[in-house]
């Protein structure tokens, strides 16, 4: 099974890749994680990397499809894949085709106030990095890590008016290449409103690739 994840920040891609992953035997492929494992390498490449990184830039097609590349080649791949945070743009779903095309494609729909909710309501400790949601996994103490006692702080883009900045950015980007793998008969979405919790949506996603949903 070839299987690609969308969905715009917050939707759960992440934990739904992971469960797929179990499930199936397959690994789940986060494009990030390979590009922050190169850099943490210090390979030539991971150096390169790095550069676009700190500078807040976008990370070039050709050194995300080399680095994919290789990892679809490892033989935990032989049997399929769970891709998460790829394709992006037409120019990496074109070539994902010619790579390694998926057979399936899942579109998670998360309305954007949901989205909203979920991510401004992050904190992160600023002395350990343990990370809470006020709404889903409070601290015991407001403002305090249960871990370390360190400060708990909110990143600039988990603020509400960046968020729907960054959903937007999503939705122009993944438009077209959601509409270019409807076009192959491939797209399946799956509605997530709020009050759908975590197993319930696994649920959902497993009935989809088992051909019941």
């Amino acid at each position: 099974m070839r299987l690609v994840l969308f969905g715009p920040p917050g939707s759960g891609k992440g934990t739904y890749g992971e469960r797929i992953s179990a499930r199936y035997g397959i690994p789940h492929i986060a494009t990030g994680d390979l590009i922050r494992e190169e850099i943490r390498r210090g390979t030539e490449r991971g150096r390169r990397l790095a550069g676009y990184v700190e500078k807040g830039l976008l990370v070039p097609d050709e050194e995300v499809l080399a680095i994919l590349r290789e990892r679809l080649s490892l033989p935990d791949c032989s049997r399929g894949f769970v891709l998460d945070g790829f394709p992006r743009t037409m120019a990496q779903a074109e070539a994902l085709d010619r790579l390694s095309p998926p057979e399936l494609v899942l579109n998670l729909d998360v309305g954007e106030e949901v989205i909203v909710r979920r991510l401004s309501s992050r904190r992160i400790c600023r002395t350990c990095g343990a990370i809470y949601n006020l709404i889903s996994a409070p601290p015991r103490r407001p403002g305090v890590c249960d871990r370390c006692g360190g400060e708990l702080y909110q990143r600039e883009d988990d603020k509400p008016e960046v968020i729907r900045r960054r959903l937007e950015e999503y939705a122009r980007l993944t438009r077209p290449v959601l509409e270019f793998y409807a076009r192959k008969g491939i797209l399946r979405t799956i509605s997530l409103t709020e009050e759908v919790g975590v197993e319930e949506g696994t649920a959902r996603v497993m009935r989809v690739l088992e051909g019941k949903g």
